[in-house]
C-alpha cells in the first residue's frame, strides 16, 4: 500500500523511464493525498473528541476546561514543533541524503545516533519541568490564581500529560525515517490512537473533575502506543533503527545546530497561541474557547499544509542538491497553488458563518451559547490568517532544504514581537477577539517576510502561471464566501426545513443543518473553482488516477 505512493517508480518497482518531473509532481500530489486523507481521519476524530470534552468539562461554566487545555498545551507545543516542524526538516533531508550517498547501514547509524540524543533531550526537558511545574504554570497564568483550586488543577494535569513529550520526540523522528523512505501512511494515522484513548478514558466520567483527570492519563497512554506503532512501522520498512546511549558525534552536533534554529521558526505559531494564552489568562473560558478556534482554524494547517510539506520537502531538497532550481520553482509553485486550493474555501467558511459553525458544532452540555458567541468573534479573526498558517510551513522548506535555518528563525522573531506588541493593543480594545486578530497577522508578517527574501536571493519566485491561477483560486473561494455568508443568513429558513431530524444525543435540526450546508459547499466549491479556471478536468483525472 505504501509502495504506491512512491513517486518515481513503476508498479513493478523498476525506474520510470519517461516523464519523471511530471511523475514526481503527481508524485508529490498523491502523496500529499495519501497523507491527507489519514489526516482528515484524524481530524474528523479529534472533532469527536473536542465535542466530548466540551460536552463533559464546558468553558466558562467551570475552570476544569482551562485546566486540562492548559496542561494539554505543553506536551502538545512540542508535538507539533518536533512531529510537524524543525526536526524533520533537518533530520529528513540528512537522512535521504545519506540514504542516497551512504547506504542504508550508514544513514540507520545516524537516524539511532539522532534518537539516542533527541531522547536525552526531551527526557531531561521533560525531569525539568516536572520539578518546576508549579512555577510554570504560575507564570504562564497568573490569572488562573483569582480563582480557588483552578492553579492546582492546572499543575496536577500538567504534571501528568507532560511525559507525552519524549513518546512525540520518538514519533516524530521516526516519522522522520519513514518519510524519507517514501513511506507515509503510519506517520499520518498515528495521531488517530490519542483521540481513541481520550474518548475512551473521558466516556465513562460523570464530572468535569474525573473527564479532565481521565483525558489526561489518557493522552500518556496515547503517546507510548503512537511511538510503538511507529517503532513497528520502521522495522517493517527495513530500517535498523536500534536504541543506543546517545553520541553527539560531528554528524548529530550539526543536525542540532540545524535544528534548534528551525524548532524556533517552525514552532512561531505556537508561540503565538501560547503569548495569547497568556494575555486571556485572566478570563474564565478563554483559553477553552481558542482552543475550540485551534480545531476549525488549524484544520487546513494539519490536513494541507503539512501534508503537503512532508511531501515537497524530500523533492525540493533533491532539487535543490541536484542544481535543479527550474525543478525546485516548479515543486513550490505547485505546493503553494495545490495548497491555496483546498485552503482558501475553508478561510471564506470561517469568515463568513464562525457562529453557524460553533454553534452547530459545539453548543450542548456545559459549553453554552455565551461560550459559542465568543468563539465564534475570535473564530472568524483567525479565518484571514488561515492562508498563512498554511503557507508558512510551505514557504519555510524553501530555506530548509538549502540548509538555511536561520533565516526563518529571525523572521519568526520579528513574527513573535509583533504578535505580542499587537496581541497587547487588539486585546484591550476588541477583547478575546483582536488576541486571534493579532496572532494572524503575525503569521501574515512572517509569511511576507520569506517569500520576499527567497525572491531577492533568486531562490523563487512565484511564476506567472502560478499567480493566475492563485488568483483564480480566489476568486472561487471569495464566490464560495458569498454563498456561505448567505446561508448563515438564512439559518432559522434552514433549520426550519430540518426541523423533524431528531436523531438523539444533542443531534438535531441544527446539527444536520450545519453538516448540509457543509456538505453542500463541499460539493459547490469544486464546480465554482472548475468553471473560472482554478483547476482543470484533466489535472484532477489526473491527480486521482493512479499512473502505470
Amino acid at each position: 500500500m505504501t509502495d504506491d505512493i512512491i513517486a518515481n517508480q513503476t508498479d513493478d518497482g523498476s525506474e520510470a523511464p519517461a516523464a519523471p518531473q511530471r511523475s514526481a509532481r503527481s508524485g508529490m500530489i498523491r502523496s500529499s493525498m495519501v497523507y491527507s486523507g489519514l489526516t482528515l481521519v484524524s481530524r474528523l476524530m479529534g472533532f469527536v473528541r473536542d465535542l466530548v470534552i466540551t460536552y463533559y468539562m464546558g468553558a466558562s461554566a467551570t475552570f476544569v476546561a482551562d485546566a486540562y487545555t492548559t496542561a494539554f498545551a505543553f506536551p502538545n507545543l512540542f508535538r507539533r514543533i518536533f512531529a510537524e516542524g524543525a526536526f524533520a526538516a533537518a533530520f529528513v533531508p540528512a537522512y535521504a541524503r545519506s540514504l542516497e550517498r551512504d547506504g542504508e547501514e550508514v544513514a540507520d547509524v545516524l537516524a539511532a545516533d539522532a534518537m539516542a540524543a533527541l531522547l536525552a533531550m526531551t527526557v531531561g526537558l521533560t525531569i525539568i519541568a516536572e520539578l518546576a511545574m508549579p512555577w510554570i504554570v504560575a507564570a504562564y497564568s497568573p490569572g488562573f490564581a483569582a480563582t480557588p483550586g483552578k492553579i492546582q488543577l492546572t499543575i496536577t494535569l500538567t504534571m501528568i500529560t507532560m511525559p507525552y513529550l519524549p513518546c512525540m520526540a520518538i514519533y516524530a523522528h521516526l516519522a522522520g525515517v519513514l518519510n524519507a523512505r517514501n513511506r507515509f501512511i503510519l506517520s499520518a494515522a498515528a495521531p488517530i490512537l490519542l483521540n481513541i484513548w481520550t474518548l475512551l478514558a473521558v466516556l465513562p466520567t460523570h464530572t468535569p473533575h474525573a473527564a479532565a483527570v481521565a483525558a489526561s492519563w489518557g493522552v500518556i497512554v496515547a503517546g507510548i502506543t503512537q511511538a510503538g506503532l511507529l517503532w513497528w512501522g520502521v522495522r517493517k520498512s527495513g530500517a535498523n533503527v536500534n536504541w543506543r546511549l546517545p553520541r553527539f558525534t560531528p554528524e548529530i552536533r550539526q543536525l542540532i545546530g540545524l535544528a534548534l534554529p528551525g524548532a524556533f521558526a517552525a514552532s512561531v505559531s505556537q508561540i503565538n497561541v501560547f503569548v495569547s494564552q497568556f494575555l486571556v489568562s485572566h478570563v474564565n473560558g478563554a483559553r477553552t474557547w481558542l482552543a475550540v478556534c485551534d480545531r476549525l482554524y488549524l484544520l487546513p494547517q494539519g490536513l494541507v499544509g503539512v501534508a503537503i510539506g512532508v511531501a515537497l520537502l524530500p523533492r525540493l531538497s533533491r532539487s535543490v542538491h541536484a542544481g535543479d532550481e527550474a525543478g525546485a520553482s516548479a515543486a513550490m509553485d505547485e505546493a503553494l497553488t495545490f495548497s491555496m486550493a483546498l485552503t482558501l474555501p475553508a478561510a471564506a467558511a470561517l469568515l463568513s458563518m464562525p457562529f453557524f459553525l460553533i454553534d452547530g458544532l459545539y453548543t450542548r452540555g456545559e459549553f453554552h451559547s455565551f461560550d459559542a458567541h465568543q468563539t465564534a468573534l475570535a473564530l472568524q479573526q483567525y479565518g484571514w490568517g488561515v492562508p498563512a498558517f498554511v503557507l508558512a510551513p510551505l514557504v519555510s522548506r524553501a530555506f530548509f532544504a538549502r540548509q538555511d535555518t536561520r533565516t526563518p528563525m529571525n523572521f519568526a522573531v520579528v513574527s513573535v514581537a509583533v504578535n505580542v506588541i499587537f496581541g497587547f493593543i487588539f486585546f484591550h480594545f476588541f477583547g478575546v477577539a483582536g488576541i486571534a486578530a493579532a496572532t494572524s497577522l503575525a503569521s501574515w508578517t512572517n509569511v511576507l517576510m520569506m517569500l520576499v527574501t527567497l525572491a531577492r536571493r533568486g531562490a523563487y519566485r512565484l511564476s506567472v502561471k502560478a499567480v493566475s491561477r492563485l488568483s483564480r483560486i480566489l476568486l472561487a473561494s471569495g464566490i464560495l464566501g458569498v454563498m456561505l455568508a448567505g446561508a448563515s443568513y438564512a439559518r432559522p429558513a434552514i433549520q426550519l426545513l430540518f426541523s423533524w431530524v431528531h436523531l438523539g444525543r444533542g443531534i438535531g435540526p441544527k446539527e444536520i443543518s450545519i453538516l448540509m450546508v457543509s456538505l453542500a459547499a463541499g460539493v459547490i466549491y469544486p464546480a465554482i473553482l472548475l468553471t473560472v479556471g482554478g483547476i482543470s478536468r484533466a489535472e484532477v483525472v489526473g491527480v486521482l488516477r493512479r499512473r502505470r
